[in-house]
């Protein structure tokens, strides 16, 4: 005889959405940034977040996976806040000399340092860089790459070198280091220590500095470079 057919097990419906999702996990990636930036990936809890936003205990699992995807995300988010994609492409893409691109750069940056209150993520970035974590490849790759290749391409135009150069990789972190440990450094810093970091003139005085510097590197390293093709430009669009 034929053994009846199994009966097979019904198929759990795909969870749907819910309405108010979207919502729910950007206040979650608001209030974690805010308590990361307050007491570091190591003390700052799931719980502690969950409290603040006013949302159940299991919403960090729900929307993020786990309490070190969600510092990933706000990792991320982080880095946008001190260096945009978007305004990175706006001020190194389409026509125009490179220096005064870099020259629109460099003042922006150092301009961003002289708002009031900074973002939660500058803080965020400053004990990340202190106190490294598990999450750096994945900054790395979602945040970082995209915006170096834009930016090695606006150095390899200013310097006349291969975006692959020695030179060139080394100039973009002498342009752009000193920038970012002002915009990520506590206001009361230089406020007590070297209260002209903080005055009028500081951007011009950098960008001449900075200049001048990527332009004796330039002489330096213009002259072992062979006959070729122009530096390539930095690629298009190229998201995170």
């Amino acid at each position: 005889m034929l053994a009846p057919a199994k009966k097979k097990s019904p198929v759990p419906a795909a969870r749907s959405p819910r309405p108010d999702g979207d919502a729910t996990r950007a206040l979650l990636l608001e209030t974690a940034g805010q308590v990361f930036a307050e007491r570091g990936f190591a003390d700052g809890t799931s719980k502690e977040i969950c409290a603040r936003a006013g949302t159940p205990m299991a919403s960090v699992n729900y929307h993020f996976g786990s309490r070190d995807a969600l510092y990933e995300a706000v990792l991320i988010e982080a880095h946008r806040q001190v260096m945009a994609l978007d305004d990175l492409l706006a001020l190194t893409q389409g026509q125009g000399d490179p220096k005064q691109k870099l020259r629109a750069l460099l003042a922006h940056l150092i301009g961003l340092s002289a708002r009031g209150a900074a973002p939660w993520g500058f803080r965020v970035m400053l004990r990340e860089v202190l106190t490294p974590s598990a999450a750096v490849p994945a900054l790395i790759e979602q945040a970082m790459r995209p915006k170096s290749r834009l930016l090695l391409g606006l150095l390899g135009e200013v310097l006349g070198l291969p975006l692959d150069h020695p030179a060139t990789q080394r100039g973009l972190m002498f342009a752009l280091l000193p920038c970012l440990v002002i915009l990520v450094a506590p206001k009361e810093v230089p406020a007590r220590l070297l209260p002209a970091l903080t005055g009028e003139g500081l951007a011009e005085e950098f960008i001449r500095y900075a200049l001048a510097g990527l332009e004796a590197m330039a002489k330096a390293h213009r002259a072992d470079q062979p006959p070729g093709p122009k530096p390539a430009r930095a690629a298009t669009r190229e998201r995170a």
